[in-house]
């Protein structure tokens, strides 16, 4: 009975690191002193740790020979690039202004997600359910991720007077290549080395990275409890907030799919395209989010739009994965259009 629920759970997206992020929230909420600054518990340099370690694996899984045999398709890359890092905050900085419901802080964290790389292993994933380009999903998600290292902080640069915030681009880039561009580099230096001695092993290592994230979401959300930032909001202004990010999906959504009918892209390459170009990353945000807004406090009001997103990109991107797959399922190939 119990199995039956989880894979009926995780058909729809929620599965245990959706569980645990939810987890670390309420606990956060019940012992916000544990994750606090005042914590005897070293969480800075645990999460340091946790930030090089997550992102040298995410090299060592990068096969050189692959990215490069992905470059041929640069139609899709550019699509998917330009959705990600120029089309998805030039929709959110237009629409921004006419949130009134939604509160500056939380615009804040809106402005924030707009501006992130597209997430690896979902993306991926929905692309190979639905029959898609699974190369150039895997080149894209992964060039997303490396770029974001750049054009996110220097996105946020630019909106730092607009949005209140105090941000110098260098030295934040600086910090970004420590902990995350170098082990990235370090992780593809030792791909032909130690990927086959892990391979096997990868649906294990998946849990390294749910955890730092999820000590993550915890630390930020328990400060932020323990300085009561979330308490001047009602939980009506939260729904809003997550109704709020529905609509940045299905909006996103549908101006991809209007550009890939445009440029007459094949089937997988749509597909592709659709899920590569409206994902965005909970990892690469934790992460980039705690270089540039250093305030735990700050950052776990900033974080919450991101969840949201991710939890309903899951959701949504499972419900619709599945239904690509049976339409696929029901035509031939060569009727894909």
């Amino acid at each position: 009975m119990v199995q039956k629920l989880a894979k009926t759970l995780n058909k729809v997206g929620i599965n245990g690191f959706l569980l645990g992020l939810f987890a670390a929230i309420l606990l956060a909420w019940i012992f916000p002193f544990a994750g606090s600054g005042e914590s005897p518990v070293p969480w800075k340099p645990i999460i340091n740790v946790g930030i090089g370690l997550v992102f040298f694996l995410y090299g060592v899984k990068l096969d050189p020979v692959q990215l490069k045999a992905g470059l041929k398709n640069w139609k899709l890359h550019v699509l998917i690039q330009l959705a990600t890092f120029v089309i998805f905050p030039l929709l959110v900085l237009a629409v921004v202004p006419f949130m009134s419901w939604i509160d500056k802080d939380f615009q804040l964290g809106i402005t924030y997600l707009s501006v992130l790389p597209s997430t690896v292993s979902a993306s991926v994933v929905m692309v190979s359910i639905s029959q898609g380009n699974i190369p150039g999903a895997i080149f894209n998600a992964s060039i997303s991720s490396l770029l974001g290292v750049i054009i996110t902080p220097a996105w946020m640069g630019i909106l730092s007077d607009s949005a209140d915030i105090e941000m110098d681009f260098i030295p934040t880039l600086g910090e970004l290549s420590v902990k995350v561009l170098l082990p990235v580099i370090l992780g593809i230096l030792f791909h032909k080395w130690l990927y086959p001695k892990i391979e096997k092993h990868l649906s294990a290592l998946k849990y390294i990275d749910q955890t730092v994230i999820m000590i993550i979401v915890f630390t930020s959300f328990a400060e932020s409890f323990s300085q009561h930032i979330f308490s001047p909001y009602k939980m009506s202004v939260l729904l809003e907030v997550g109704a709020t990010m529905l609509g940045l999906f299905f909006l996103i959504w549908l101006v991809i799919e209007g550009l890939c009918r445009m440029l007459g892209f094949s089937w997988e390459d749509r597909v592709t395209a659709l899920f590569c170009g409206s994902k965005k990353s909970l990892v690469q945000g934790v992460v980039i989010g705690k270089v540039v807004f250093p305030d735990p406090a700050i950052l776990g009001l900033v974080l919450l739009p991101l969840m949201l997103y991710h939890i309903q990109q899951l959701i949504l991107g499972s419900f619709i994965a599945s239904r690509f797959a049976r339409r696929v399922e029901a035509i031939p190939s060569t009727k894909k259009k």
